[in-house]
């Protein structure tokens, strides 16, 4: 009869393998889903960068085109306390030369790149070609 409980008792329980089996699916997914949890929020991080941007672009474009177009010039700055780490820079150069002659005179591209703090990847850009009054 003590057999009989000893061998009761002994299968009761769960065995050293059983245990390191279930720990060992347990710690997969665990991986798993941290892993997935991660990239989520790099890539919501990411779409609110792009988005943002964009909107940011646009606005300081707008602005680029309502002022002088004989004052346009390279520049940089920030879009202060409202949109705090983002920066913008605007470079201003000569258009390519295009047919008919003549026209490249009167184009310019404005090239204008929108940051999100320092040495950072987010970076958007954006290319605007437009007519500038040439003095001579």
């Amino acid at each position: 009869m003590t057999l009989f409980c000893a061998t009761k008792n002994r299968r009761a329980g769960f065995t050293l393998l059983e245990v390191m089996f279930a720990l060992a699916i347990i710690a997969a997914t665990l991986v798993v889903v941290l892993g997935s949890q991660s990239q989520s929020l790099s890539l919501a991080t990411e779409t609110k960068f792009t988005t943002t941007a964009i909107f940011l672009a646009q606005h300081k474009m707008a602005q680029v085109e309502a002022g002088n177009p004989e004052d346009l010039s390279a520049d940089s700055g920030d879009f202060g306390e409202d949109f705090p780490g983002y920066h913008w820079e605007l470079t201003v150069n000569d258009a390519p030369s295009v047919e008919p002659e003549g026209v490249s005179d009167y184009l310019g591209q404005l090239d204008l790149t929108v940051s999100w703090g320092e040495d950072s990847p987010y970076k958007y850009s954006v290319r605007l070609y437009t007519f500038v009054a040439k003095t001579d």
